[in-house]
């Protein structure tokens, strides 16, 4: 009698998952990065230190060399259907894509491909409007099955909705989704947050390996909102060569730093101005020809005292081409300004999130990933200068992201 691998697998993958790290950090607050490291830690910050110093009288500036790419683990394998909406901006599409496809799994059921909604009623895209359709669906073969739409014959006011908490365990699904899936058949998720949690487990599960796969092999910018990204970036290079062609994405958009206040909460802030983000760049380091890409999509005044220091500091629509404005710039839809920022974010040679949550914690994710590991956070320098290793993420220096358990 002839044995199907592929049961044999989802056997043993089924039988292995353990239930992820319940405990989630708290929101809205950057980890420490004045606790005292181990050892082995203390050696990372030490060899990046030497690095550091060699860069810095090569091309004027605290630039970190790039770590190698990681390489991902490989993941084999895959009765209604799982439908669900990316919402709120590429930062939460990542982890949106990675719980969908886990209970997916979980489940053996068929992925709708999904939609993606804006933040005003009615605001909705396809999915291929940003992201490459067939390299998501590709890049999920043998993992679960996908379609792209869902058969007409299934009415989307006949599903289940269901919400699913981020970083869903397996033992959630089973206890809280299965019933009603076996119940209903299909079903429509609503991921929600409750807190930002990006921390690695303590235990490597199966379910994890395929959230990693979903998080970082799924999403790719579809053509024409590539190109636009890339364009910017190699402008942003172009202006940077007294700087050898590095420059710096901060995460600093004015409506949320008026919305947060930048108030403290346990000793630490959850973000940082214009004024302490040019105060804190200068005493690290980098001096007045670095070049910095804001995520602010137009100029506001309140950013001036931070061009007076760095003149080479820009934002959208001072970078991105005339042609590409009118769609990406000036339409009413923010959303392809998000992604815009997001994915600079990730290229650049070094990124300061201003603000804490789930854009510096999945951004430092898709670093991570690409061995892109120049994360600084910012901090008020008592002194007139500082070394910039002592301000890297902790997320790189006690490798405690996700994304180092997905790749090895």
């Amino acid at each position: 009698m002839g044995v199907d691998l592929r049961q044999v697998v989802a056997g043993i993958l089924t039988l292995t998952m353990f239930v992820m790290l319940g405990n989630m950090i708290k929101r809205d607050h950057f980890d420490s990065i004045t606790e005292k490291l181990p050892g082995d830690v203390q050696d990372v910050a030490k060899v990046a230190e030497e690095g550091l110093r060699t860069i810095a009288k090569l091309s004027k500036g605290p630039w970190l060399e790039d770590g190698e790419q990681l390489k991902p683990y490989e993941i084999e394998e895959s009765r209604g259907y799982v439908t669900f909406s990316l919402t709120n901006g590429p930062e939460y599409h990542v982890s949106q894509i990675a719980d969908a496809v886990v209970v997916a799994r979980v489940l053996r059921a068929t992925l709708v491909v999904p939609d993606i909604r804006g933040s005003k009623p009615g605001d909705e895209r396809k999915f291929e409007d940003v992201y490459d359709v067939n390299k998501f669906i590709r890049s999920l073969d043998g993992v679960v099955k996908v379609v792209k739409e869902l058969p007409e014959e299934i009415s989307f006011r006949n599903l289940a909705v269901v919400k699913v908490p981020n970083r869903v365990t397996e033992d959630h699904i089973i206890e809280n989704i299965q019933p009603i899936f076996k119940a209903k058949g299909n079903i429509r998720l609503a991921t929600y947050f409750p807190s930002v949690n990006m921390r690695k487990s303590t235990e490597k599960s199966n379910a994890d390996l395929v959230a990693c796969l979903a998080m970082f092999g799924t999403l790719e910018l579809q053509p024409d909102v590539n190109e636009v990204v890339d364009s910017m970036v190699e402008r942003l290079r172009t202006l940077s060569r007294k700087s050898d062609g590095r420059f710096i994405a901060v995460d600093l958009r004015v409506d949320l730093l008026d919305n947060k206040g930048c108030h403290e909460g346990n000793g630490r802030k959850s973000c940082y101005g214009a004024h302490e983000i040019a105060v804190f760049l200068r005493k690290i380091g980098y001096d007045k020809d670095t070049t910095i890409y804001l995520t602010q999509s137009r100029w506001d005044s309140s950013l001036s005292v931070l061009k007076d220091i760095f003149p080479k500091t820009y934002t959208k629509e001072n970078i991105m081409p005339a042609d590409k404005k009118e769609k990406f710039l000036d339409s009413a839809d923010s959303e392809f300004e998000k992604v815009i920022d997001f994915y600079l974010c990730s290229q650049s040679d070094a990124f300061v999130p201003a603000i804490s949550g789930l854009f510096y914690a999945n951004v430092a994710g898709k670093r991570i990933a690409s061995g892109k590991n120049q994360i600084l956070i910012p901090a008020d320098i008592s002194g007139s200068s500082a070394s910039a290793t002592d301000f890297i993420s902790p997320y790189v220096l006690k490798k405690n992201h996700m994304a180092h358990s997905c790749f090895c």
